[in-house]
């Protein structure tokens, strides 16, 4: 499919089954929208994504990570994500961190969506530490990436309240819902904001 001039080209970085970015993916073929997905790149060629965005005329590249330094494989991500013309990139479930080189390297240009409300619960493990900590809402966060982890400035949030006899697993769920509704609202502001200010 040809890059459309009016939308900004962002690649998407997964490692499994890709919801986040097909949420991303569907909400950018509804008007208006200022991005569009270039490609759809993950550390893990199983990731079940991949197939679903090659279903819908995405390019995709894989790679694994296994064998190769943090650097290599970062590299190998970004030659990717520029040949195929992105401006941006969201992270969609990646389960890698990473490099600061790459970070600096698209500085201000790289998203990530995150299960709690940040700054709470970095890393993993958020919804089972929201429920020890007896919190009566929990969330996701849209933020830039930084060198650190989880660790950037936080572009926008949707909050989910704990019920009742929430395990991990039913927090996880409704959130996840949160995050397909969040991710592509705060991706295409972002990136709309980015373009009109003629960044």
């Amino acid at each position: 499919m040809p890059a459309d001039p009016r939308r900004e080209p962002v690649a998407v970085f997964i490692s499994g089954t890709g919801s986040n970015m097909a949420a991303l993916l569907y909400a950018s073929r509804m008007e208006p929208c200022p991005y569009e997905i270039a490609l759809v790149a993950s550390n893990n060629p199983a990731a079940p994504g991949l197939a679903l965005a090659a279903a819908e005329g995405v390019p995709t590249f894989a790679l694994s990570h296994r064998g190769l330094t943090r650097h290599e494989h970062d590299a190998a991500m970004g030659k990717a994500a520029e040949r195929h013309g992105a401006r941006w990139i969201a992270l969609a479930g990646y389960m890698r961190v990473l490099g600061s080189a790459f970070v600096d390297a698209w500085a201000g240009r790289i998203l990530n969506i995150h299960p709690s409300l940040l700054p709470l619960y970095k890393g993993l493990d958020t919804h089972a530490r929201a429920l020890a900590a007896g919190d009566r809402e929990a969330g996701c966060s849209v933020h830039l990436v930084t060198a650190e982890l989880d660790d950037g400035e936080v572009i926008a949030q949707a909050r989910v309240a704990v019920l009742p006899g929430d395990t991990a697993d039913s927090l996880a769920r409704r959130v996840l819902i949160a995050e397909h509704q969040l991710y592509p609202r705060a991706l295409a502001r972002f990136v709309g904001t980015a373009r009109a200010e003629g960044c």
